[in-house]
């Protein structure tokens, strides 16, 4: 018998000796929106700690309004709040600082409770 490999498309295929794995690498909208979700939670964290908060601290997160940003927010809300240990994430122009995503960039303010 004779076992042959083809690229299959949106599939990245890999294989050594007798092990073949397969992964479907198309980006779903649901990915894309649990990654910016990700990102946000990184940034925030980042302005916490450069900010001096301690790990403890309770915060407010004001997010100027991006569609991408907002979609996360709305779709992970609740997850990125408990990451940062946020009581509120509120959409809106603020004087926060400026933080680069890959596409963008927004304003972050974050204020201690």
């Amino acid at each position: 018998m004779e076992i042959i490999s083809e690229d299959i498309p949106g599939w990245l295929v890999g294989n050594e000796g007798n092990l073949t794995v397969a992964l479907d690498i198309t980006q779903t909208e649901d990915l894309r929106t649990e990654g910016m979700a990700r990102e946000l939670v990184n940034r925030i964290q980042n302005l916490r700690k450069s900010n001096g908060l301690e790990i403890t601290n309770r915060i407010h997160v004001t997010v100027s309004p991006n569609e991408e940003v907002e979609d996360a927010i709305h779709a992970h809300g609740e997850n990125i709040k408990t990451q940062v240990l946020a009581d509120d994430i509120t959409i809106a122009p603020n004087d926060g600082q400026e933080v680069k995503f890959d596409d963008f960039t927004i304003n972050i303010k974050i204020q201690k409770i």
